[in-house]
Protein backbone atom coordinates (compact mmCIF):
# COMPACT_ATOMS: atom_id res chain seq x y z
CA UNK A 1 0.00 0.00 0.00
CA UNK A 2 3.41 2.12 0.67
CA UNK A 3 4.37 1.93 -3.09
CA UNK A 4 0.65 1.61 -4.46
CA UNK A 5 -1.46 4.11 -2.56
CA UNK A 6 1.19 5.90 -0.46
CA UNK A 7 3.82 7.38 -2.13
CA UNK A 8 2.52 8.18 -5.36
CA UNK A 9 -0.45 10.20 -4.01
CA UNK A 10 1.34 12.23 -1.55
CA UNK A 11 3.79 13.06 -4.78
CA UNK A 12 0.50 14.10 -6.48
CA UNK A 13 -1.22 15.89 -3.32
CA UNK A 14 2.09 18.11 -3.14
CA UNK A 15 2.79 18.63 -7.00
CA UNK A 16 -0.54 19.82 -7.00
CA UNK A 17 -0.41 22.30 -3.93
CA UNK A 18 2.93 23.38 -5.25
CA UNK A 19 1.75 23.91 -9.20
CA UNK A 20 -1.48 25.57 -8.14
CA UNK A 21 -0.17 27.80 -5.20
CA UNK A 22 -3.85 27.80 -3.52
CA UNK A 23 -5.70 25.60 -1.21
CA UNK A 24 -7.42 22.51 -1.33
CA UNK A 25 -10.24 24.23 -2.99
CA UNK A 26 -9.00 26.58 -5.41
CA UNK A 27 -6.58 23.91 -6.82
CA UNK A 28 -9.38 21.81 -7.77
CA UNK A 29 -11.02 25.17 -9.00
CA UNK A 30 -8.30 25.71 -11.26
CA UNK A 31 -8.64 22.11 -12.70
CA UNK A 32 -11.86 22.40 -13.30
CA UNK A 33 -14.09 24.34 -12.23
CA UNK A 34 -16.85 21.46 -11.44
CA UNK A 35 -14.21 20.18 -8.88
CA UNK A 36 -14.58 22.78 -6.62
CA UNK A 37 -16.70 20.59 -4.45
CA UNK A 38 -13.58 17.76 -4.13
CA UNK A 39 -11.72 20.74 -2.46
CA UNK A 40 -14.92 21.25 0.03
CA UNK A 41 -15.25 17.62 0.79
CA UNK A 42 -11.78 17.86 1.94
CA UNK A 43 -12.74 20.99 3.99
CA UNK A 44 -15.68 18.80 5.46
CA UNK A 45 -13.88 15.67 6.45
CA UNK A 46 -11.00 17.87 8.74
CA UNK A 47 -13.83 19.58 10.04
CA UNK A 48 -15.13 16.45 10.61
CA UNK A 49 -12.09 15.10 12.30
CA UNK A 50 -10.64 18.24 14.23
CA UNK A 51 -12.98 17.61 17.24
CA UNK A 52 -12.14 13.98 17.59
CA UNK A 53 -8.28 14.29 16.86
CA UNK A 54 -8.58 16.46 19.65
CA UNK A 55 -10.59 14.19 22.22
CA UNK A 56 -7.69 12.02 22.67
CA UNK A 57 -5.12 14.41 23.62
CA UNK A 58 -7.24 16.67 25.31
CA UNK A 59 -7.25 13.56 27.68
CA UNK A 60 -3.81 12.67 28.09
CA UNK A 61 -3.14 15.29 30.85
CA UNK A 62 -4.86 13.75 32.81
CA UNK A 63 -2.80 10.86 33.49
CA UNK A 64 -0.06 12.84 33.45
CA UNK A 65 -1.27 15.37 36.20
CA UNK A 66 -1.65 12.19 39.03
CA UNK A 67 2.04 10.83 38.57
CA UNK A 68 1.47 9.27 42.15
CA UNK A 69 2.75 5.84 43.69
CA UNK A 70 1.32 3.94 43.16
CA UNK A 71 -0.57 4.96 39.40
CA UNK A 72 -3.56 5.76 40.23
CA UNK A 73 -4.76 3.04 37.66
CA UNK A 74 -2.78 0.62 39.41
CA UNK A 75 -4.67 -0.96 42.11
CA UNK A 76 -8.77 -1.01 42.55
CA UNK A 77 -10.24 1.85 44.94
CA UNK A 78 -11.91 0.53 48.19
CA UNK A 79 -15.88 0.21 48.09
CA UNK A 80 -18.19 2.53 49.83
CA UNK A 81 -17.82 0.42 53.36
CA UNK A 82 -14.09 0.09 52.97
CA UNK A 83 -14.33 -3.96 53.20
CA UNK A 84 -13.47 -4.32 49.61
CA UNK A 85 -12.55 -3.16 46.50
CA UNK A 86 -14.85 -1.57 43.80
CA UNK A 87 -17.27 -4.49 42.32
CA UNK A 88 -16.74 -2.76 38.86
CA UNK A 89 -13.14 -2.71 38.97
CA UNK A 90 -12.84 -6.42 40.38
CA UNK A 91 -14.59 -7.55 37.56
CA UNK A 92 -12.52 -5.81 34.88
CA UNK A 93 -9.17 -4.50 35.73
CA UNK A 94 -7.97 -1.67 37.68
CA UNK A 95 -6.95 -0.24 34.29
CA UNK A 96 -9.81 -0.39 32.68
CA UNK A 97 -11.93 1.08 35.85
CA UNK A 98 -9.59 3.76 35.51
CA UNK A 99 -10.29 4.73 31.78
CA UNK A 100 -13.68 3.87 31.58
CA UNK A 101 -15.55 5.12 35.35
CA UNK A 102 -12.70 7.57 36.53
CA UNK A 103 -11.54 9.41 33.41
CA UNK A 104 -14.73 8.83 31.07
CA UNK A 105 -17.27 8.00 33.60
CA UNK A 106 -18.97 6.45 30.29
CA UNK A 107 -22.20 5.24 30.21
CA UNK A 108 -23.79 2.29 29.27
CA UNK A 109 -24.59 2.93 25.97
CA UNK A 110 -24.83 5.66 23.40
CA UNK A 111 -28.68 6.64 24.46
CA UNK A 112 -27.32 7.50 27.69
CA UNK A 113 -26.05 10.93 26.88
CA UNK A 114 -24.97 12.09 30.80
CA UNK A 115 -23.29 15.08 31.05
CA UNK A 116 -20.19 16.88 30.54
CA UNK A 117 -16.96 15.36 32.59
CA UNK A 118 -15.19 19.15 33.69
CA UNK A 119 -11.68 17.39 33.48
CA UNK A 120 -11.66 16.07 30.12
CA UNK A 121 -13.84 19.25 29.00
CA UNK A 122 -11.49 21.58 30.81
CA UNK A 123 -8.33 19.92 28.81
CA UNK A 124 -10.33 19.75 25.66
CA UNK A 125 -10.94 23.81 25.76
CA UNK A 126 -6.63 24.13 27.10
CA UNK A 127 -5.70 21.93 23.54
CA UNK A 128 -7.68 24.54 21.22
CA UNK A 129 -6.47 27.13 23.08
CA UNK A 130 -3.00 25.82 22.16
CA UNK A 131 -3.72 25.39 18.85
CA UNK A 132 -5.03 28.90 18.24
CA UNK A 133 -1.95 30.60 19.67
CA UNK A 134 -0.13 28.00 17.33
CA UNK A 135 -1.54 29.09 13.69
CA UNK A 136 -2.73 32.94 14.77
CA UNK A 137 0.50 33.83 12.70
CA UNK A 138 0.09 31.77 9.96
CA UNK A 139 2.43 28.76 8.34
CA UNK A 140 5.57 29.89 9.63
CA UNK A 141 4.60 29.40 13.77
CA UNK A 142 2.93 26.27 12.73
CA UNK A 143 5.65 24.64 10.86
CA UNK A 144 7.92 25.53 13.95
CA UNK A 145 5.68 24.08 16.38
CA UNK A 146 4.97 20.93 13.99
CA UNK A 147 8.85 20.58 13.70
CA UNK A 148 9.21 20.23 17.53
CA UNK A 149 5.61 18.31 17.86
CA UNK A 150 7.06 15.66 15.18
CA UNK A 151 10.36 15.23 16.84
CA UNK A 152 10.34 14.84 20.69
CA UNK A 153 8.10 12.16 19.71
CA UNK A 154 10.83 10.37 18.42
CA UNK A 155 13.36 11.30 22.30
CA UNK A 156 10.84 9.32 23.59
CA UNK A 157 10.39 6.42 21.56
CA UNK A 158 13.94 5.77 21.56
CA UNK A 159 13.92 6.16 25.36
CA UNK A 160 10.76 3.57 25.49
CA UNK A 161 13.10 1.34 23.24
CA UNK A 162 15.71 1.05 25.59
CA UNK A 163 13.70 0.29 28.42
CA UNK A 164 11.14 -2.04 26.25
CA UNK A 165 13.84 -4.37 25.06
CA UNK A 166 15.22 -4.70 28.58
CA UNK A 167 12.07 -6.09 29.71
CA UNK A 168 11.50 -9.55 30.82
CA UNK A 169 9.11 -10.86 27.93
CA UNK A 170 10.25 -8.31 25.17
CA UNK A 171 10.99 -11.02 22.73
CA UNK A 172 7.80 -12.45 22.98
CA UNK A 173 6.00 -9.34 22.02
CA UNK A 174 9.10 -9.32 19.21
CA UNK A 175 8.52 -12.97 17.82
CA UNK A 176 4.78 -12.37 17.69
CA UNK A 177 5.11 -8.87 16.01
CA UNK A 178 7.31 -10.39 13.39
CA UNK A 179 5.86 -13.66 12.21
CA UNK A 180 3.78 -13.33 9.41
CA UNK A 181 0.26 -14.97 9.42
CA UNK A 182 -0.09 -15.61 5.46
CA UNK A 183 -3.90 -16.64 5.49
CA UNK A 184 -4.21 -12.64 6.16
CA UNK A 185 -3.06 -11.62 3.00
CA UNK A 186 -6.31 -13.14 1.38
CA UNK A 187 -8.31 -11.34 3.44
CA UNK A 188 -9.87 -8.14 2.17
CA UNK A 189 -9.85 -6.52 5.38
CA UNK A 190 -6.46 -6.35 5.67
CA UNK A 191 -5.42 -4.32 2.57
CA UNK A 192 -8.67 -2.29 4.02
CA UNK A 193 -6.44 -1.64 7.47
CA UNK A 194 -3.18 -0.81 5.43
CA UNK A 195 -4.91 1.53 2.90
CA UNK A 196 -6.47 3.34 5.84
CA UNK A 197 -3.18 3.38 8.05
CA UNK A 198 -1.36 5.08 4.90
CA UNK A 199 -4.10 7.67 4.46
CA UNK A 200 -4.05 8.58 7.72
CA UNK A 201 -0.41 8.51 8.35
CA UNK A 202 0.85 10.41 5.00
CA UNK A 203 -2.38 12.61 5.92
CA UNK A 204 -3.54 11.80 1.94
CA UNK A 205 -7.30 13.07 1.30
CA UNK A 206 -7.50 15.56 3.93
CA UNK A 207 -6.58 18.99 1.72
CA UNK A 208 -3.08 19.62 4.77
CA UNK A 209 -0.70 18.36 2.33
CA UNK A 210 -2.68 20.95 -0.76
CA UNK A 211 -2.40 23.63 2.07
CA UNK A 212 1.02 23.50 2.87
CA UNK A 213 2.44 22.52 -0.47
CA UNK A 214 1.41 25.97 -1.63
CA UNK A 215 3.64 27.52 0.34
CA UNK A 216 6.73 26.11 -1.82
CA UNK A 217 8.59 27.54 -4.08
CA UNK A 218 7.33 25.87 -7.71
CA UNK A 219 11.23 25.09 -7.82
CA UNK A 220 11.10 22.60 -4.73
CA UNK A 221 11.69 18.75 -5.19
CA UNK A 222 8.62 17.85 -4.43
CA UNK A 223 9.35 14.21 -6.01
CA UNK A 224 11.74 13.94 -3.57
CA UNK A 225 10.12 15.13 -0.87
CA UNK A 226 7.02 12.73 -1.14
CA UNK A 227 9.84 9.89 -1.13
CA UNK A 228 11.72 10.59 2.17
CA UNK A 229 8.63 11.22 3.99
CA UNK A 230 6.73 8.39 2.75
CA UNK A 231 9.87 5.89 3.81
CA UNK A 232 10.30 7.87 7.25
CA UNK A 233 6.92 7.84 8.05
CA UNK A 234 6.73 4.00 7.25
CA UNK A 235 9.87 3.40 9.03
CA UNK A 236 8.82 5.56 11.75
CA UNK A 237 5.77 2.90 12.16
CA UNK A 238 7.98 -0.23 12.50
CA UNK A 239 10.24 1.78 15.02
CA UNK A 240 7.60 2.29 17.09
CA UNK A 241 6.04 -1.49 16.43
CA UNK A 242 9.27 -2.21 17.38
CA UNK A 243 8.34 -0.40 20.91
CA UNK A 244 4.84 -1.11 21.37
CA UNK A 245 5.27 -4.96 21.12
CA UNK A 246 8.75 -4.90 22.93
CA UNK A 247 6.13 -3.58 25.48
CA UNK A 248 3.12 -5.28 24.91
CA UNK A 249 5.04 -8.95 25.07
CA UNK A 250 6.47 -7.93 28.75
CA UNK A 251 2.55 -7.40 29.33
CA UNK A 252 1.46 -10.55 28.26
CA UNK A 253 4.52 -12.61 29.73
CA UNK A 254 3.19 -10.66 32.93
CA UNK A 255 0.08 -11.98 32.28
CA UNK A 256 0.67 -15.45 31.79
CA UNK A 257 2.86 -15.79 33.84
CA UNK A 258 0.30 -14.50 36.62
CA UNK A 259 -2.04 -16.64 35.44
CA UNK A 260 -0.10 -19.75 35.63
CA UNK A 261 1.21 -18.87 39.43
CA UNK A 262 -2.83 -18.60 40.66
CA UNK A 263 -3.12 -21.95 39.25
CA UNK A 264 -0.21 -23.03 40.81
CA UNK A 265 -1.47 -21.95 44.23
CA UNK A 266 -4.48 -22.72 44.01
CA UNK A 267 -3.66 -26.42 43.01
CA UNK A 268 -1.27 -26.58 45.37
CA UNK A 269 -3.31 -25.25 48.64
CA UNK A 270 -6.64 -27.69 47.31
CA UNK A 271 -4.19 -30.75 47.19
CA UNK A 272 -2.00 -29.73 49.97
CA UNK A 273 1.00 -30.43 47.97
CA UNK A 274 4.05 -29.34 48.85
CA UNK A 275 5.65 -25.77 48.54
CA UNK A 276 7.82 -25.97 45.35
CA UNK A 277 6.53 -29.22 44.18
CA UNK A 278 4.29 -27.86 41.38
CA UNK A 279 5.89 -25.48 38.72
CA UNK A 280 5.63 -24.33 35.40
CA UNK A 281 7.24 -26.67 34.29
CA UNK A 282 5.48 -29.91 35.14
CA UNK A 283 2.18 -28.02 35.86
CA UNK A 284 0.29 -29.75 32.83
CA UNK A 285 1.57 -33.17 33.54
CA UNK A 286 0.46 -32.96 37.17
CA UNK A 287 -2.90 -31.73 36.21
CA UNK A 288 -3.27 -34.57 33.93
CA UNK A 289 -2.16 -36.50 37.39
CA UNK A 290 -4.46 -34.77 40.09
CA UNK A 291 -7.61 -35.29 37.48
CA UNK A 292 -7.11 -39.09 37.26
CA UNK A 293 -6.48 -39.84 40.65
CA UNK A 294 -8.85 -37.25 42.22
CA UNK A 295 -11.79 -36.60 39.38
CA UNK A 296 -14.37 -35.25 41.74
CA UNK A 297 -12.49 -33.23 43.83
CA UNK A 298 -11.04 -31.88 40.48
CA UNK A 299 -13.67 -31.82 38.75
CA UNK A 300 -15.04 -29.09 41.35
CA UNK A 301 -12.22 -27.05 41.09
CA UNK A 302 -12.06 -27.15 37.17
CA UNK A 303 -13.92 -23.97 36.90
CA UNK A 304 -11.74 -21.98 38.79
CA UNK A 305 -8.67 -23.50 36.90
CA UNK A 306 -8.12 -20.67 34.27
CA UNK A 307 -6.83 -21.75 31.17
CA UNK A 308 -3.38 -19.76 30.90
CA UNK A 309 -2.27 -19.13 27.09
CA UNK A 310 0.39 -16.65 26.55
CA UNK A 311 -0.81 -16.68 23.15
CA UNK A 312 -4.23 -15.76 23.63
CA UNK A 313 -2.45 -12.92 25.80
CA UNK A 314 -0.95 -11.32 23.09
CA UNK A 315 -3.48 -11.66 20.69
CA UNK A 316 -5.66 -9.61 23.22
CA UNK A 317 -2.84 -7.42 23.52
CA UNK A 318 -3.04 -5.12 20.53
CA UNK A 319 -6.84 -5.47 20.42
CA UNK A 320 -10.02 -3.48 21.84
CA UNK A 321 -10.82 0.57 22.56
CA UNK A 322 -8.74 2.33 24.35
CA UNK A 323 -5.58 0.35 23.28
CA UNK A 324 -3.11 3.34 23.64
CA UNK A 325 -5.03 4.14 27.01
CA UNK A 326 -5.41 0.75 28.51
CA UNK A 327 -3.09 -1.60 27.07
CA UNK A 328 0.07 0.46 27.40
CA UNK A 329 -0.83 1.92 30.37
CA UNK A 330 -1.53 -1.78 32.47
CA UNK A 331 2.56 -1.98 31.13
CA UNK A 332 3.50 0.43 32.59
CA UNK A 333 1.72 0.02 35.88
CA UNK A 334 4.24 -3.12 35.92
CA UNK A 335 7.78 -0.92 35.16
CA UNK A 336 10.30 0.18 37.68
CA UNK A 337 9.95 3.61 38.29
CA UNK A 338 5.82 3.74 36.03
CA UNK A 339 5.76 7.01 37.28
CA UNK A 340 8.46 8.12 35.36
CA UNK A 341 7.41 6.34 32.22
CA UNK A 342 3.66 7.16 32.23
CA UNK A 343 4.90 11.03 32.36
CA UNK A 344 6.64 10.26 29.26
CA UNK A 345 4.07 8.18 27.28
CA UNK A 346 1.40 10.76 28.00
CA UNK A 347 3.40 13.88 27.08
CA UNK A 348 4.11 12.21 23.60
CA UNK A 349 0.66 11.10 23.04
CA UNK A 350 -0.40 14.86 23.45
CA UNK A 351 2.71 16.10 21.30
CA UNK A 352 1.31 13.70 18.58
CA UNK A 353 -1.87 14.73 18.94
CA UNK A 354 -1.38 18.09 18.91
CA UNK A 355 0.45 17.92 15.60
CA UNK A 356 -1.97 15.96 14.24
CA UNK A 357 -4.68 19.16 15.31
CA UNK A 358 -2.67 21.50 13.47
CA UNK A 359 -2.47 19.92 10.24
CA UNK A 360 -6.31 19.20 10.70
CA UNK A 361 -6.76 23.13 10.97
CA UNK A 362 -4.70 24.31 8.29
CA UNK A 363 -6.28 21.96 6.16
CA UNK A 364 -9.64 23.75 6.88
CA UNK A 365 -8.26 27.19 7.11
CA UNK A 366 -6.23 27.72 4.26
CA UNK A 367 -9.25 27.56 1.86
CA UNK A 368 -11.66 29.94 4.37
CA UNK A 369 -8.38 32.42 4.09
CA UNK A 370 -7.81 31.76 0.74
CA UNK A 371 -11.36 33.02 -0.02
CA UNK A 372 -11.95 36.58 -1.08
CA UNK A 373 -15.69 36.47 0.69
CA UNK A 374 -14.21 35.84 3.88
CA UNK A 375 -10.57 37.48 4.10
CA UNK A 376 -12.39 40.84 2.67
CA UNK A 377 -14.97 40.55 5.69
CA UNK A 378 -12.76 39.33 8.65
CA UNK A 379 -9.03 39.55 9.36
CA UNK A 380 -7.06 35.87 9.83
CA UNK A 381 -7.35 35.82 13.30
CA UNK A 382 -11.00 35.92 13.55
CA UNK A 383 -11.11 33.07 11.42
CA UNK A 384 -8.57 30.98 13.04
CA UNK A 385 -10.69 31.71 16.10
CA UNK A 386 -14.00 30.95 14.85
CA UNK A 387 -12.97 27.88 13.87
CA UNK A 388 -11.25 26.92 16.99
CA UNK A 389 -14.42 27.99 19.03
CA UNK A 390 -16.79 26.11 16.73
CA UNK A 391 -14.53 22.56 16.24
CA UNK A 392 -14.20 22.91 20.37
CA UNK A 393 -17.84 23.01 20.63
CA UNK A 394 -18.00 20.44 18.68
CA UNK A 395 -15.75 18.52 20.47
CA UNK A 396 -17.64 18.94 23.49
CA UNK A 397 -20.40 16.41 22.28
CA UNK A 398 -16.79 14.19 23.56
CA UNK A 399 -16.98 14.60 26.64
CA UNK A 400 -20.33 13.75 28.15
CA UNK A 401 -20.75 10.47 29.70
CA UNK A 402 -21.73 8.87 26.45
CA UNK A 403 -19.17 10.96 24.38
CA UNK A 404 -15.98 8.05 23.61
CA UNK A 405 -19.49 6.19 21.62
CA UNK A 406 -19.74 9.20 19.51
CA UNK A 407 -15.97 9.47 19.16
CA UNK A 408 -15.87 6.13 17.36
CA UNK A 409 -18.53 7.39 15.34
CA UNK A 410 -16.65 10.28 13.99
CA UNK A 411 -13.59 8.16 14.27
CA UNK A 412 -14.84 5.16 12.55
CA UNK A 413 -17.48 6.61 9.77
CA UNK A 414 -16.37 10.30 9.16
CA UNK A 415 -13.01 9.74 6.98
CA UNK A 416 -12.45 6.55 5.57
CA UNK A 417 -15.36 6.26 2.70
CA UNK A 418 -15.12 10.05 2.61
CA UNK A 419 -11.49 9.79 1.84
CA UNK A 420 -11.48 7.20 -0.94
CA UNK A 421 -13.53 8.64 -3.13
CA UNK A 422 -11.87 12.38 -2.50
CA UNK A 423 -8.90 10.82 -3.59
CA UNK A 424 -9.93 8.58 -6.79
CA UNK A 425 -11.76 11.74 -7.56
CA UNK A 426 -8.37 14.26 -7.61
CA UNK A 427 -6.39 11.23 -9.16
CA UNK A 428 -9.09 10.87 -12.06
CA UNK A 429 -9.36 14.62 -12.10
CA UNK A 430 -5.70 15.27 -12.65
CA UNK A 431 -5.09 12.38 -15.04
CA UNK A 432 -7.93 12.33 -17.42
CA UNK A 433 -9.49 15.94 -16.82
CA UNK A 434 -6.23 18.70 -16.39
CA UNK A 435 -4.32 15.45 -18.61
CA UNK A 436 -1.41 13.74 -17.02
CA UNK A 437 0.45 15.25 -20.22
CA UNK A 438 -0.12 18.39 -19.31
CA UNK A 439 0.57 17.50 -15.64
CA UNK A 440 3.84 16.29 -16.22
CA UNK A 441 4.98 19.00 -18.45
CA UNK A 442 4.05 21.44 -15.65
CA UNK A 443 6.27 19.63 -13.39
CA UNK A 444 9.10 19.66 -15.64
CA UNK A 445 8.91 23.32 -15.86
CA UNK A 446 8.76 23.74 -12.43
CA UNK A 447 11.27 21.16 -11.17
CA UNK A 448 13.33 20.19 -14.10
CA UNK A 449 12.38 16.69 -13.44
CA UNK A 450 10.73 14.00 -15.81
CA UNK A 451 8.18 11.61 -14.72
CA UNK A 452 8.97 8.25 -14.91
CA UNK A 453 6.82 4.97 -16.00
CA UNK A 454 5.91 4.24 -12.25
CA UNK A 455 4.57 7.36 -11.54
CA UNK A 456 2.44 7.76 -14.34
CA UNK A 457 1.54 4.00 -13.99
CA UNK A 458 0.26 4.47 -10.63
CA UNK A 459 -1.61 7.70 -11.28
CA UNK A 460 -3.23 6.17 -14.04
CA UNK A 461 -4.03 2.86 -13.47
CA UNK A 462 -3.09 1.03 -10.87
CA UNK A 463 -4.15 3.15 -7.89
CA UNK A 464 -7.08 4.11 -8.82
CA UNK A 465 -8.36 0.72 -9.49
CA UNK A 466 -6.95 -0.07 -6.49
CA UNK A 467 -9.13 2.45 -4.60
CA UNK A 468 -12.40 1.30 -6.39
CA UNK A 469 -11.66 -2.21 -5.51
CA UNK A 470 -11.30 -1.32 -1.88
CA UNK A 471 -14.81 0.51 -1.92
CA UNK A 472 -16.71 -1.79 -3.40
CA UNK A 473 -15.45 -4.32 -0.66
CA UNK A 474 -16.05 -1.67 1.97
CA UNK A 475 -19.61 -1.14 0.49
CA UNK A 476 -20.15 -4.65 0.50
CA UNK A 477 -18.96 -5.49 4.10
CA UNK A 478 -21.07 -2.99 5.92
CA UNK A 479 -24.33 -4.27 3.05
CA UNK A 480 -23.30 -7.79 4.01
CA UNK A 481 -22.68 -7.10 7.87
CA UNK A 482 -26.43 -5.58 8.67
CA UNK A 483 -27.02 -3.38 11.58
CA UNK A 484 -23.80 -1.50 12.55
CA UNK A 485 -22.63 -2.27 15.99
CA UNK A 486 -20.62 -0.81 18.88
CA UNK A 487 -18.63 -1.40 21.70
CA UNK A 488 -20.27 -0.36 25.13
CA UNK A 489 -19.36 -0.74 28.73
CA UNK A 490 -21.02 -2.85 30.89
CA UNK A 491 -20.57 -2.29 34.69
CA UNK A 492 -22.26 -4.75 35.60
CA UNK A 493 -19.68 -7.17 33.92
CA UNK A 494 -16.78 -5.45 34.04
CA UNK A 495 -16.19 -6.05 30.20
CA UNK A 496 -17.07 -4.37 26.40
CA UNK A 497 -20.34 -5.70 25.44
CA UNK A 498 -21.64 -5.58 21.98
CA UNK A 499 -24.76 -3.17 20.77
CA UNK A 500 -26.69 -2.25 18.18
CA UNK A 501 -26.80 1.43 17.26
CA UNK A 502 -30.13 2.91 17.69
CA UNK A 503 -31.34 4.55 14.87
CA UNK A 504 -30.81 8.21 15.06
CA UNK A 505 -27.09 7.34 15.51
CA UNK A 506 -27.58 5.33 11.71
CA UNK A 507 -28.80 8.68 11.20
CA UNK A 508 -26.10 10.44 12.47
CA UNK A 509 -23.24 8.35 10.38
CA UNK A 510 -25.18 8.28 7.36
CA UNK A 511 -24.87 12.48 7.81
CA UNK A 512 -21.47 12.19 8.19
CA UNK A 513 -20.68 9.82 5.17
CA UNK A 514 -23.03 11.87 2.67
CA UNK A 515 -22.27 15.45 4.09
CA UNK A 516 -18.90 15.41 2.87
CA UNK A 517 -19.19 12.72 -0.40
CA UNK A 518 -22.31 14.43 -1.82
CA UNK A 519 -19.97 17.87 -1.94
CA UNK A 520 -18.64 16.79 -4.87
CA UNK A 521 -21.59 16.08 -6.98
CA UNK A 522 -23.79 18.85 -5.74
CA UNK A 523 -21.24 21.50 -6.32
CA UNK A 524 -20.52 20.39 -9.73
CA UNK A 525 -24.24 20.31 -10.21
CA UNK A 526 -24.23 24.09 -8.99
CA UNK A 527 -21.54 25.50 -11.26
CA UNK A 528 -23.01 23.58 -14.34
CA UNK A 529 -26.64 25.68 -13.24
CA UNK A 530 -24.68 28.89 -12.88
CA UNK A 531 -22.79 28.95 -15.61
CA UNK A 532 -25.93 27.67 -17.42
CA UNK A 533 -27.65 30.80 -16.32
CA UNK A 534 -24.79 33.18 -16.69
CA UNK A 535 -25.12 31.95 -19.92
CA UNK A 536 -28.30 32.72 -20.48
CA UNK A 537 -28.34 35.99 -19.07
CA UNK A 538 -25.41 37.31 -21.77
CA UNK A 539 -27.24 35.97 -24.81
CA UNK A 540 -28.42 38.71 -27.42
CA UNK A 541 -32.34 38.87 -26.90
CA UNK A 542 -33.85 37.78 -30.71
Amino acid sequence: MLFVEGMPLLYLELAVGQRMRQGSIGAWRTISPYLSGVGVARGVVSFFLAPSRAARPALSPSPVSRPQDPLPWAVCPLNANRTGFEEECEKASSTQYFWYRKTLNISPGIEAGGGVQWEPALCLLLAWLLVYLCILRGTESTGKVVYFTASLPYCVLLIYLVRGLTLHGATNGLVYMFTPKMEQLANPKAWINAATQIFFSLGLGFGSLIAFASYNEPSSDCRRHAIVVSLVNSSTSIFASVVTFSIYGFKATFNYESCLNKVILLLTNSFDLEDGFLTTSNLEQVKGYLAATYPSKYSQLFPQIRNCSLEAELDTAVQGTGLAFIVYTEAIKNMEVSQLWSVLYFFMLLLLGVGSMLGNTAAILTPLTDSKAISSRLPKEAVSGLLCLVSCAVGMLFTVEAGNYWFDIFNDYAATLSLLLIVLVETVAVCYVYGLRRFESDLKAMTGCTLSWYWKAMWAGVSPLLIVSLLLFYLSDYILTGTLQYQAWDAAQGQLVTKDYPTYALAVIGLLVATSTMCIPLVALGTFVMRRLKREDLAPAV
